[in-house]
């Protein structure tokens, strides 16, 4: 696993009838989206892959992240879009199989650049991993351009593989290198991606539960295209899709293929663990997948054709309804994510309502927020949140310290009441932002790749504990600042609400 969901990272067994499985539900994405949006086999899709290195293990199995075993699959790589067009993708396969990630983001850059006009969709797994790409080529636009005018490739780019497969692409184009400048140089990025990608019609991919901050900056880059999450998938195996892949990011809900494994779910208030196998007690309120309850949230069990028997995915899932008798689930959350000083426990969720809450007084000043993380800094007395904050300016103005000063407080009234009743008391300390070095969050997930992670599947995590992660992020600290009063807070209010 990536270790991005809950921080350690995790050896699944796999056997080789799995990939027949995840193929299969990777077939049925493109004629569900093919429904909503035809004649997508027209054209080409610009999606950024990325593969990672392999490990073995004391006993000489491979070990390696799910998506680099499938890109390494001959399923994957003997695709022929001849065959199947919904796989004919602009990167060439050596590309997304190059271990180098500088490398691999810039040749697959380069490749949907110059093929643009054929681009129908583009896409990556994470809206993190998408947005990324974004800001790579706002980094790198003219290194690029000089390669699309030339018909070369940089010398930077020095595995073999990679520039002989992009160099069976790429040919002189003055005009189009002289398109992307005048493009790439404009003062706004809002629309860039239907700015350089005029026929593109949805970016494809994740944006529920943590991902879900990325979408007003998704919406930005790509003039409002529609925000299509199309399946859900773990490490430990893949779930579902998702059938109405049009539908508002808020409102997404998988249908559980129950081929892929056998599913079972224990309801929220039957939780009595977090290990990651299900307790004595806990297995008797199991409930199948034709037994759920419309509204319900459950968290989701998995036994695997790999081996694993009743494992916690750590998956919050609701039953949003149901396709004739199968039913589909929102995902709510990855449990016991939190943060907590006293008795409060603020869950992602929470979280990223609160700063989404607090973000929003940036806006009035052209800026938004990026990426954020947090920790819970025990060291103090009482304790307090930090809130990581990185922030993108649309102009030289400077954000007066009342604005930080003021999101500090809507974070902290929009969280839960045992939180308030702990400010207000003075268990739990004000809670305070610290703003980042623009970029500091790409050098977070660098560190988690460099420790193993997979850049397919890294997400940036929403709570911190590891402590070269919290030096490398109070290294990047330029200013800080703390709510300036308590939350509102009345007696009786156990349930987290925005009292008037």
């Amino acid at each position: 696993s990536s270790g991005t969901s809950g921080g350690e990272r995790k050896l699944m067994p796999t056997i080789e009838e799995e990939l027949e499985r995840r193929s299969l539900l990777y077939s049925l994405l493109m004629p569900v989206m093919n429904q909503f949006v035809p004649n997508l086999e027209k054209g080409k899709g610009m999606y950024f892959l990325f593969t990672k290195s392999e490990a073995k293990t004391p006993g000489g199995l491979l070990a390696r992240p799910v998506l680099t075993s499938y890109y390494k699959s001959t399923h994957f790589k003997n695709k022929s879009h001849e065959n199947d067009p919904y796989t004919n993708y602009t990167s060439p396969i050596q590309t997304i199989l190059c271990l180098d990630s500088y490398q691999s983001m810039y040749s697959q850059i380069l490749c949907g650049l110059y093929q643009n006009e054929q681009v129908l969709r583009v896409g990556a797994v994470f809206a993190s991993g998408f947005i990324r790409a974004v800001k790579f080529l706002e980094k790198h636009w003219l290194r690029l351009c000089n390669d699309i005018r030339k018909g070369t490739i940089d010398d930077e780019i020095t595995d073999l593989d990679v520039r002989e497969a992009v160099m069976k692409i790429l040919k002189p184009n003055p005009k189009l290198a002289d398109f992307v400048e005048s493009e790439c140089k404009k003062e706004s990025w809002k629309g860039i991606i239907t700015r350089l990608w005029p026929n593109t019609k949805y970016v494809d991919v994740i944006v529920t539960g943590t991902m879900s901050q990325y979408i007003p900056i998704l919406d930005y880059y790509s003039n409002g295209l529609p925000l299509v999450c199309t399946m859900y998938a773990s490490s430990e195996c893949y779930f579902g899709l998702n059938l109405n892949p049009l539908c508002d990011p808020s409102e997404v809900a998988y249908t559980l293929i129950p081929t892929m494994a056998y599913f079972e779910f224990l309801p929220l208030n039957k939780i009595d663990g977090n290990a990651d196998s299900i307790s004595a007690s806990e297995q008797e309120h199991l409930v199948d997948l034709v037994d759920v309850e419309l509204g319900q949230e459950y968290e989701l069990v998995v036994t695997t054709y790999a081996g694993l028997y009743r494992y916690r995915v750590g998956d919050i899932l609701r039953v949003a309804g149901f396709k004739n008798k199968a039913p589909q689930f929102n995902f709510i959350c990855r449990k016991n994510v939190v943060l907590s000083i006293d008795s409060d426990k603020t869950d992602e969720v929470e979280l990223q309502n609160a700063v989404k809450n607090g973000s929003n007084h940036l806006s009035n000043y052209n800026a938004s927020l990026t990426d954020y993380t947090s920790s819970a800094d025990t060291s103090t007395i009482p304790g307090h949140y930090i809130l990581y904050w990185e922030i993108t300016k649309n102009n030289q103005n400077p954000i007066p310290n009342s604005v930080f000063e003021e999101c500090c407080f809507t974070v902290e009234d929009s969280l839960n009441s045992v939180y308030r009743q702990g400010r207000i008391t003075e268990s739990i300390g004000p809670l305070e932002i610290k703003v980042v070095e623009n970029g500091t969050f790409d050098k977070v997930m660098d560190f988690a790749l460099s420790q193993g992670a997979s850049i397919n599947q890294y997400k940036t995590p929403r709570c911190v504990k590891y402590g070269p992660i919290l030096e490398l992020l109070n290294s990047k600290t330029v200013s800080s600042f703390f709510s300036p009063k308590c939350p509102q807070w009345v007696p009786g209010h156990k349930k987290w609400c925005t009292l008037d």
